[in-house]
């Protein structure tokens, strides 16, 4: 029976795109995915929207559930020794399903233009169904969703439906009102009420934005969204976990923890989450290097941020700094024209993956050195004036803490506070942590991304300064403790007997540990500093 099934570019398609992946040198098993869709099959939760930033694997996983359900292959032996092989379902839906799968970014070429994609996905798509039920189509039907439903009608078949970068319209042609207006009603046709439920047993839409809002509704309220905001029971699937990184670093004798500085820093549902594109490249060449930034989108956003929405870039800094900035995440609309504020933007850079989201803290952040270095290189190409004041007052406080004059440090950090004390909005114990991330901007040159509450000794240190490799000669660690209406002596006792250096010995020969006190009556900041020697 398998024998007459004929395969095609769209439906029924065969298993070598997963091959390929499969065939290469690296492969981080994600087949576990595959065990939720099963599960999720022929149920209200079986309509599956999946965005995540470029280079997280959307393509493979497109790839892999194709492999897994089409009539068109035998993909038995491809899944042997997968975790999913080891499902007590896993035959009971291998290769039984028709699918149809089309890549909307790859379609735009053969379409000739934005204009004719929904068009040539539709005749392309019919055209292969006509050829699999002649008897059920005829010429006269021209609307994909009427051709699934009159063959399930005669036949009861079900399909599986598979879109990969399924949003490329809605991000390419953000302008074009009716472009997007035709693409989302050829959505709605196939997906929205009842009768799709009729016909698909799972729709799996996969790209790098979530559906888009019309009139604050979602354009497609029936999809279980899973995002860089909540990633839910897909969380595990998005990007590479902590173990499996772990697990690529001893293979190739790669150091875990400069790995975890460079490509860590995304949270889904309380997991570390790393770039599956840099991880890999990094265990190959063995260099430490931005990867992602070949793949980036930062010329769309360029203007967004250069429009400087409510301080935008202030926070941005804040950000480079090592800081985090409270973001609303509701009122984005999920496209690239409608921009109304700050968070909108930021909203956006969190899906895009140039941002890191704390769902419990809802605060943005800039994820690791990565993405930090990508953002250190935008604001000295677009010389941000708000970046050159910043800097000159960032560099003296540097230069005072190496130097370990307390007073200096202390002015230092009083004039920072007060110059920019509106963009801070410096009242509590929280505020007094984003003023010295912003007071030491300078530091990303010679440190990486401050690590904050980082486990130290027997307790958690408040901000812990790593110089990068090349630098550890000439610049020591930091260590800060910060206090509030206390003293700063008091917080050198902390880190002294709480053994917060211990922690840090593997990484430089020389430690400062910096204490900062804020008194909230006098409006002045008291500095301590102690020279560590391991």
């Amino acid at each position: 029976m398998k024998g007459a099934i004929k395969m095609g570019r769209f439906v029924n398609p065969e298993n070598s795109a997963f091959q390929v992946a499969l065939n290469s040198e690296i492969y981080v098993d994600k087949t576990g995915l595959i065990k939720y869709t099963n599960k999720v099959l022929n149920t209200k939760q079986a309509f599956i929207c999946n965005s995540r930033p470029r280079r997280f694997g959307k393509s493979m996983t497109a790839d892999m559930l194709t492999a897994y359900y089409s009539r068109g292959c035998d993909s038995e032996k491809m899944f042997e020794g997968l975790t999913i092989s080891r499902d007590s379902e896993f035959r009971k839906h291998l290769n039984r399903y028709d699918v149809i799968h089309f890549d909307v970014q790859w379609c735009m070429d053969p379409a000739g233009s934005p204009e004719n994609v929904v068009s040539y996905i539709k005749n392309s798509v019919i055209g292969e169904l006509r050829d699999e039920y002649p008897e059920l189509l005829d010429d006269a039907v021209t609307s994909l969703a009427d051709a699934m439903s009159r063959i399930n009608t005669a036949t009861g078949k079900k399909f599986i439906v598979i879109i990969d970068e399924w949003d490329v319209l809605i991000r390419d042609m953000a302008a074009d009102l009716n472009v997007q207006e035709e693409y989302i009603n050829f959505l709605r046709g196939m997906f929205k009420g009842t009768e799709p439920t009729k016909y698909i047993s799972l729709a799996y839409l996969t790209g790098i934005l979530p559906i888009k809002k019309v009139k604050t509704q979602s354009a497609l309220n029936n999809f279980d969204e899973f995002t860089m905001l909540d990633a839910s029971a897909l969380a595990p699937y998005i990007g590479f976990t902590e173990e499996e990184v772990r697990n690529l670093c001893e293979k190739y004798h790669r150091d875990f923890d400069f790995v975890k500085i460079w490509y860590d820093g995304y949270r889904l549902m309380g997991r570390h989450v790393y770039n599956p594109k840099a991880v890999v490249s990094v265990m190959l060449r063995g260099e430490f290097q931005s990867y992602w930034s070949d793949t980036g989108t930062y010329e769309s956003i360029r203007p967004l941020i250069n429009m400087n929405f409510d301080g935008l870039k202030t926070e941005i800094l804040a950000m480079l700094s090592g800081g985090s900035v409270k973001v609303r995440v509701r009122s984005f609309q999920n496209d690239m024209v409608t921009f109304r504020n700050k968070d909108d933007v930021l909203t956006l850079l969190i899906h895009l993956g140039y941002l890191g989201y704390d769902q419990k803290d809802q605060t943005a952040f800039i994820p690791n050195e990565e993405i930090r270095s990508e953002f250190a290189e935008i604001v000295e190409e677009d010389k941000w004036n708000e970046f050159t004041a910043f800097q000159r007052e960032s560099e003296a406080l540097l230069d005072a803490t190496l130097d370990m004059d307390e007073e200096a440090v202390a002015k230092g950090m009083e004039k920072i506070h007060m110059e920019y004390a509106s963009a801070i909005q410096y009242n509590d114990e929280n505020s007094l942590s984003s003023v010295l991330t912003i007071a030491y901007l300078s530091a990303m040159q010679y440190y990486f991304k401050p690590i904050r509450e980082m486990p130290a000794g027997r307790g958690f240190a408040d901000f812990v300064f790593l110089p990068k490799p090349e630098y550890t000669g000439e610049y020591p660690a930091l260590v800060a403790e910060l206090k509030w209406n206390k003293n700063a002596n008091a917080a050198i006792s902390q880190i002294l007997e709480k053994k917060y250096p211990s922690s840090l010995e593997q990484y430089t020969g020389e430690i400062l540990l910096v204490g900062i006190n804020y008194d909230k009556k006098t409006k002045e900041h008291e500095c301590a500093i102690k020279k560590y020697i391991v």
